[in-house]
C-alpha cells in the first residue's frame, strides 16, 4: 500500500506548541472527523484492567466513538481490539510501513485495512526513545479526553497524563485498589483526574447506541472540549451562565470545563 500524507493536519494537532510538520497515514482518514477518545496504560495490565479496557472501548465504539491509542503492547492493544479495527486510530512511533512491536503485527495490519494508522515519521523510520514521546503527545491531542487505564508512577502513561494537562485535556482513570496502579491513584488524589464509575455513563457522554432514544447533550459535550467562555456563549447563549450558577460547569481563566 502507498504511504500517503494528510493534506492538512487535524485542528487539534495544529494547536500544539510544536505540531508535527506532516502526518503519514494508511487507512481511512475519515475517522478523524468522528468523536474520539484516547486510551493509554501499562504494557502489563492486570486481569481487571484487561477486561475493563476492552469493555470500555467496545461501548465507545458502539456509540460511534473512535478509540485512539499508540499500537503498543498491553492497554494500547486491548483498546484497539475492544473497539474493533474499523473504529480505531493507532498513532505509531515508527513509520507507517513498519509493524512494531512484532507481537501486534496482525492487529496493526487489520487497523491498516479497516481503521487508520498515523505517524509523524517518514516510512522506514525505526522507533527511538524520543519518537515514543512524540507519539504519546499526538495520541493525547487527538482525543477529546484521555483515559489512563492503569499506570505506575514512573511510566510513559504518566507522561501522557502530563501532556494532557499541558494540552487542557480532561483525564479519566479506572478506579483501582490501594497499592495497585499507583500512578492513576495519585492523579485521583491530586484532583487531576476523574474516575470512570460507570462505563455506560462515560461512553454515553460522547455518543449514543444506534436505535436508542436518548441523544447526547451537545452543550455538555461541547464543554468537555474546554472552549473559551466567548465560544460557549456564542453557541449556547444564556445556558452557559445558567449551568455555571447550577454548578454544572466552571469558568476559570476564560475557559469552560465541566464541574
Amino acid at each position: 500500500m502507498d504511504d500517503r500524507i494528510l493534506p492538512e493536519l487535524p485542528e487539534e494537532l495544529r494547536r500544539l506548541k510544536k505540531p508535527p510538520e506532516r502526518l503519514w497515514y494508511r487507512g481511512d482518514p475519515a475517522l478523524l472527523q468522528r468523536p474520539r477518545v484516547s486510551i493509554v496504560g501499562t504494557r502489563r495490565p492486570s486481569l481487571y484492567t484487561q477486561q475493563t479496557v476492552r469493555r470500555l472501548a467496545a461501548e465507545l465504539a458502539r456509540r460511534g466513538v473512535v478509540v485512539v491509542s499508540g499500537g503498543a503492547m498491553g492497554v494500547d492493544a486491548l483498546a484497539h481490539l475492544g473497539a474493533g479495527p474499523a473504529q480505531t486510530i493507532a498513532v505509531l512511533g515508527t513509520g507507517v510501513d513498519l509493524r512494531y512491536p512484532a507481537i501486534n503485527r496482525e492487529l496493526l495490519a487489520s487497523i491498516e485495512r479497516e481503521g487508520l494508522l498515523l505517524s509523524p515519521f517518514e516510512p522506514g523510520f525505526r522507533a527511538t526513545r524520543w519518537s515514543f514521546v512524540l507519539r504519546n503527545e499526538l495520541v493525547v491531542a487527538l482525543g477529546e479526553v484521555l483515559v489512563v487505564a492503569e499506570a505506575d508512577r514512573e511510566s510513559g502513561s504518566m507522561r501522557s497524563a502530563e501532556a494532557a494537562g499541558r494540552q487542557g485535556r480532561e483525564i479519566w482513570v479506572l478506579p483501582h485498589r490501594l497499592g495497585e496502579s499507583e500512578g492513576t491513584n495519585d492523579l485521583l488524589r491530586e484532583g487531576a483526574a476523574r474516575p470512570i464509575l460507570s462505563i455506560e455513563e462515560f461512553a454515553g457522554t460522547f455518543g449514543r447506541v444506534p436505535g436508542t432514544e436518548v441523544e447526547r447533550d451537545e452543550f455538555f459535550y461541547f464543554c468537555q472540549k474546554h472552549p473559551t467562555l466567548e465560544e460557549a456563549v456564542e453557541r449556547f447563549g444564556a445556558r452557559v451562565y445558567e449551568a455555571e450558577l447550577e454548578g454544572k460547569i466552571s469558568v476559570e481563566n476564560g475557559r469552560v470545563s465541566l464541574a
